[in-house]
């Protein structure tokens, strides 16, 4: 029997770039707890895909595609899921862009798009759900961060943007601590997914030797951290950021085990 403080039947939980790699494992995860799971992004033939397999699990679900960097279309989709569920008390930010550069060479258009989906993107999420979430008086945010938000690697505006979201994360916790709202992130190892395969570069055999399990994560192992922060277990923790890395940062790996993130 899962604990019942784990047991998210009555919860709906939006997800944030919930359609492919990190996020639709996080949106599967949920959905196996027990919530109600809408996984979102921009292109709406992911978002009726990832929807579907909600649905495959016997959890309800809704298609509404949305765009961070559209503060109109994420509005859209807190009123949508909220005319069908009637409210949202989780939601999992994990939408992001990276880019592998030399800072000398990088582009600002690039420099200031990947900031505008990864941290403003963050940001405009979590002032849109937060507020519904402290008019009710409950809540759970999930931030994506990643390791290099502690340390830095060769995407500069990728780690850049991450190490903001760590702080946004702890900045948020803080100012929301009497409201109801936990806000927490999740900072992933390296876990292969179709956002950093040309940056794995077919090094994955040397970067499984650099770390002390061993090898990459799983996605699926993602899951049980993302329902136990947006669980009633974790009312007592907020502003944590949880590594999920197989012991790469409290390890000591080398940075240039990292230089892929």
């Amino acid at each position: 029997m899962v604990h019942p403080l784990l047991n998210l039947k009555n919860k709906t939980a939006v997800v944030i770039g919930g359609t492919s790699g990190i996020g639709l494992a996080i949106s599967r995860g949920l959905a196996q707890a027990g919530a109600k799971v809408v996984p979102s992004s921009r292109r709406s033939e992911q978002v009726r895909a990832a929807a579907a397999e909600i649905e495959a699990l016997g959890r309800l679900s809704l298609a509404q595609p949305c765009d961070v960097t559209d503060i109109a279309s994420l509005t859209q989709l807190l009123q949508s899921v909220c005319s069908k569920f009637g409210s949202v008390q989780i939601l999992v930010n994990c939408a992001g862009r990276t880019k592998r550069m030399p800072t000398l060479e990088f582009p600002e258009s690039e420099w200031h798009s990947i900031l505008e989906t990864n941290l403003n993107g963050t940001l405009r999420a979590c002032r849109i759900f937060g507020r519904h979430m402290i008019e009710r008086h409950y809540g759970r945010i999930i931030n994506i961060a990643t390791l290099s938000s502690f340390v830095a690697p060769y995407e500069v505006a990728y780690s850049t943007s991450k190490a903001a979201v760590a702080s946004l994360t702890k900045c948020l916790a803080t100012e929301w601590a009497t409201s109801g709202v936990c806000v927490n992130a999740i900072a992933p190892g390296v876990f292969p997914t179709d956002l950093n395969a040309a940056l794995l570069d077919g090094r994955e055999r040397d970067r499984e030797l650099r770390a002390p399990m061993r090898r990459l994560g799983q996605l699926d192992e993602l899951g049980g951290a993302a329902v136990f922060l947006a669980s009633d277990a974790a009312s007592f923790v907020t502003g944590h950021l949880l590594d999920v890395d197989g012991d790469f940062r409290a390890g000591g790996v080398n940075h240039q085990s990292l230089d892929s993130l």
